[in-house]
């Protein structure tokens, strides 16, 4: 609600007849598309299929393949989808234990670092095996996602001319 005194100037001008111009309204933000909202997350993929063909990995149907075949593929991938997570997301385990040794999960612990299983019952701390080590990114070294390109098209289809 405007101040008293802010509503008097108005009545003022109103009456000798210079009513000051509708304020105009406020900007409206551009709205939230799934696409907007989830560039950094496409633009991300997109690089993971670039390096490391991941897509086309994970959408083949590897279920007729030889293991001998999936492993050598499975390389390919590994190695581009390594490279790109070391160079903007790297990771360092969020137990440094290796998996199978004895671990103490402590009172208070960050349910985002911890997932128990088993048994369990009671209060914190809690003694068990480590059954994986958990990852956490160290630092995000995302580029900017290009605002003229479409973060739809992980991958764009190649076309070899003769």
């Amino acid at each position: 609600m405007s101040s008293f005194f802010a509503r008097l100037k108005l009545a003022w001008a109103v009456l000798l007849g210079r009513a000051p111009a509708e304020p105009p309204p406020p900007a409206l933000l551009p709205a939230l598309t799934p696409e907007t909202a989830h560039a950094s997350g496409l633009f991300l993929l997109g690089m993971l299929q670039r390096e490391g063909r991941l897509i086309d990995f994970l959408q083949e149907d590897v279920g007729g393949f030889s293991d001998a075949e999936v492993g050598a593929a499975a390389r390919v991938v590994h190695q581009g989808c390594r490279k790109v997570l070391r160079e903007y997301l790297p990771v360092v385990a969020v137990v440094p234990q290796s998996e199978g040794d004895p671990v103490t999960v402590p009172a208070g612990f960050d349910a985002n670092r911890y997932r128990l299983s088993g048994n369990v019952t009671g209060q914190a701390p809690y003694a068990g095996s480590l059954k994986h080590h958990g990852w956490v990114a160290t630092e995000v070294k995302l580029p900017p996602v290009p605002t003229t390109m479409d973060v739809k098209v992980l991958a764009p289809a190649e076309v070899e001319l003769p």
